[in-house]
């Protein structure tokens, strides 16, 4: 079940480009997201909710945005994306429904999926 978003609260809290993102599924620029090239362990959290969703354990290096190629269990949920002349599939936190990117399916073992996630999308913890 998606939690209810106080969106009003949202937009005080995130800047202009994260509630873009998160709530009306803007990208950020290729190559520029914070956790790009971040190698710290720890748990990536939705920038929105605070809900988990990608394990460290999971990244791998990437030029353009963080990605993983797996999301924690019942984290996320997919949709179909048919913008921009593409047919792409969204991805979405699974408790607040905010846009977190992207997967295709061309990432490395042992999933074989590429979670091609924005930065602004995100929160990190490091792991105690």
């Amino acid at each position: 079940m998606v939690e209810q978003i106080d969106e009003k609260e949202l937009k005080e809290r995130l800047s202009e480009e994260e509630y873009r993102i998160l709530r009306e599924a803007d990208t950020e620029r290729p190559g520029t997201g914070e956790y790009l090239k971040k190698d710290d362990e720890g748990i990536y959290r939705c920038k929105a909710c605070g809900q988990k969703l990608f394990d460290s354990d999971t990244k791998f290096e990437s030029d353009q945005w963080p990605s993983f190629y797996d999301a924690i269990d019942g984290t996320v949920e997919f949709k179909e994306d048919n913008s921009l002349g593409m047919n792409r599939t969204e991805v979405v936190c699974s408790n607040c429904g905010s846009h977190l990117g992207h997967v295709f399916y061309d990432g490395p073992e042992p999933t074989g999926k590429r979670f091609c996630i924005n930065s602004k999308a995100l929160d990190f913890d490091n792991e105690d």
